[in-house]
This record gives C-alpha cells, structure tokens and sequence, in this order.
C-alpha cells in the first residue's frame, strides 16, 4: 500500500470544510485503489491529509500540485511513500 500525505493552509475553515465533505472525500472514495482516508484540522489555519491506496501508481494518480488551491485552502506540501504498518 503506498499513502499521500499532503499538507494545506486553510484561508477559510467554512469554505475548506464544505468543499471537503461535498466534492474531496466523495471523490477520494470513488477513486481507484482507494483504501481509507484521514483529513486532520490541526489548528484554525492548517491541516493535513493521509490517504491510502493500493499502489503507488494510484496514490499519485490523483494527488493534487503543490501551489494549487481549492476553495478555502492551498496545498502546501504532497509527499508519497509506502506504508510501513497500520493498526
């Protein structure tokens, strides 16, 4: 299994969380190789995201730039790698 974690400044907490619940975590769900997902607020202006896929080629296959936005966040950091355990 390979994950992509990706980091994001959040410029609008009502907008991030709204475009999050309608279009990202549906779409994420649909995509595939999906096997589970987590989307963490760490604080009032950052957040952070591990997905999980079944290969490598998946996790990047939808993995979004670094610089790109989206309503209410920017994508700071993209990052993939193989997942070493889970519980």
């Amino acid at each position: 299994m390979h994950a992509v974690v990706v980091t994001v400044d959040i410029t609008d907490s009502e907008a991030a969380q709204g475009h999050l619940e309608e279009e990202t975590i549906p779409m994420v769900k649909g995509a595939p190789g999906f096997v589970g997902g987590y989307w963490v607020l760490l604080d009032e202006g950052h957040g952070l995201s591990v997905v999980v896929f079944e290969t490598e080629e998946q996790a990047r296959a939808g993995a979004p730039e670094v610089g790109a936005k989206r309503p209410g966040v920017t994508f700071t950091s993209v990052k993939f790698g193989e997942v070493a355990g889970n519980a």
